[in-house]
């Protein structure tokens, strides 16, 4: 069975949020204001920025894809570092969240405290 390492994760989310900000630019040079007026706010809006500050796992990948068409690019480092942490031996709960998910409670704040930026 295959066996992925959190870097060679990291690698490869960041090799598809590459490969969507080269769409992007694309776009961008075939219709000049199409980034800024039309993809990128709804990049921002499915990136939950607003929602909930610290990334989740859904919205790494989206942020990974912001930071791209940014100046720079994510620290892979940082990101392998985080799903580590978000995925590993505690079956990736936040810190202080419950062990397990109660029938009738969402498993949507796991991982909550994800942050990919290297500030941490």
């Amino acid at each position: 069975m295959l066996q992925i390492s959190a870097q060679q994760l990291a690698e490869l989310l960041s090799g598809i949020a590459r490969a969507q900000a080269a769409v992007v630019l694309g776009l961008e040079t075939a219709t000049p204001g199409t980034r800024n007026n039309y993809v990128l706010p709804a990049i921002q809006n499915v990136s939950h920025l607003r929602d909930h500050p610290n990334p989740t796992l859904i919205d790494l990948p989206v942020r990974m894809l912001l930071s791209y068409m940014g100046r720079v690019g994510p620290d892979i480092d940082a990101v392998a570092r985080e799903l580590e942490r978000l995925l590993g031996g505690d079956g990736g709960a936040a810190p202080g969240a419950p062990s397990e998910v109660k029938p009738g409670e969402s498993a949507a704040g796991a991982g909550e405290s994800l942050d990919f930026s290297g500030n941490g």
